[in-house]
């Protein structure tokens, strides 16, 4: 579940300051409350346009994010402008089919997928409710199932692509999969159940619910971009056949799991998280390199905190406090202007440092203690 944080913080009209000592429980939340208050002036002082966006070239989607990261650390900042106004615009994308995205938008799980998440936190006194049942409404009928004339048999069953029908993918998937456990479905609600089955067949796992041609080419535990439309993985393919595992996608795959109700034990998730011990690491996107770097920063810290690992053991026995250590090394790599940026890889927007502050933010808050 995303968790919620503690926090008392006023927002005045040129800086955002903390009025609560309490905060600073441990060095660990101190050295991330420095960091986060650095990037939030940042969002706050130049990362948002007139018209209250933040990258509103992608419509709802960074805007979303932004309010969502700001939120997950300083709660209190609901009534603040800088937020108010972003909540607007994001308002502005109400569609009247229930989406939340941009008009002609080519992505509209993703967009409807990020609002949602911000709407719910902002959500204090049942402003949205109307709009949340339509989005997820909305959703549900994105999902590829029988609606789309297809049989659970297909690979692309219970997916969830970028909208318009394009074919389903596992990051929109988990994108889809938070979205419905934001607005309080829980694990057996028939979507998500159905978005398990396209999570399942996403894994380089045999025998364990992956009926796909690819189950034991690789066999893993780790997880691939999509099963449907023949099979496809940002990492390409594997020697020897089939498709590669990469670590973003593996991390999204565990936390979906486990908000479709998969138990720690269960041979898929032990099998993801041997993946992830072989793959542990920092300074890479395991499979990718410095592409989608800090999205997997995200998916990382939001999975371990969902599957509730605190130290992780890589393939060499060490052991990883990760909070500290995924902590610790975003907050070096913050720019003086108190932004984050792939400095690496633009691929998937990582030049856009709105997009990228927000992915660091959102990160460090699963790093609190």
């Amino acid at each position: 579940m995303m968790r919620l944080f503690a926090g008392l913080f006023c927002f005045t009209t040129t800086v955002f300051s903390a009025i609560s000592p309490v905060l600073a429980e441990t060095p660990l939340d101190a050295k991330i409350q420095r960091s986060a208050a650095k990037g939030i002036e940042f969002l706050k002082n130049r990362g948002q346009a007139d018209d209250g966006s933040f990258s509103g070239e992608t419509g709802a989607a960074v805007t979303a994010l932004c309010v969502n990261a700001i939120l997950q650390h300083r709660p209190q900042a609901i009534n603040d402008p800088v937020i108010q106004k972003a909540l607007t615009f994001i308002s502005s994308k109400f569609q009247t089919d229930g989406g939340i995205y941009a008009t002609g938008s080519s992505h509209q799980n993703y967009e409807t997928s990020v609002a949602i998440g911000a709407l719910v936190r902002a959500n204090k006194d049942g402003r949205y409710d109307s709009a949340l049942k339509r989005a997820e409404t909305f959703l549900k009928g994105l999902q590829w199932d029988e609606g789309e004339g297809i049989e659970s048999s297909d690979p692309s069953y219970g997916g969830a692509g970028y909208g318009s029908h394009k074919r389903p993918d596992l990051s929109n998937t988990s994108f889809f999969i938070d979205a419905l456990r934001d607005l309080g479905n829980e694990a057996d609600d028939e979507s998500l159940q159905k978005a398990l089955k396209f999570v399942v067949r996403s894994q380089n796992l045999a025998n364990e619910g992956n009926d796909t041609p690819h189950a034991d080419e690789v066999n893993d535990g780790g997880f691939y971009y999509t099963p449907a439309a023949g099979g496809e993985s940002q990492a390409g393919a594997a020697e020897g056949g089939g498709l590669r595992s990469y670590g973003s996608m593996t991390y999204a795959g565990l936390k979906s799991m486990i908000f479709a109700g998969v138990s720690a034990d269960d041979p898929r998730v032990l099998a993801a998280m041997d993946f992830i011990r072989k793959h542990y690491s920092l300074d890479s996107n395991p499979g990718m390199g410095q592409a989608g770097l800090y999205y997997y920063y995200h998916t990382f810290a939001k999975a371990l905190d969902a599957a509730d690992v605190e130290v992780l053991d890589d393939a060499s026995g060490t052991p990883h406090p990760w909070r500290e250590e995924l902590a610790d090394h975003l907050i070096a790599e913050q720019q003086s202007d108190g932004s984050w940026v792939n400095k690496q890889s633009e691929r998937w927007m990582e030049g856009d440092r709105q997009l990228v502050t927000a992915y660091a933010l959102l990160a460090l808050a699963y790093c609190r203690e």
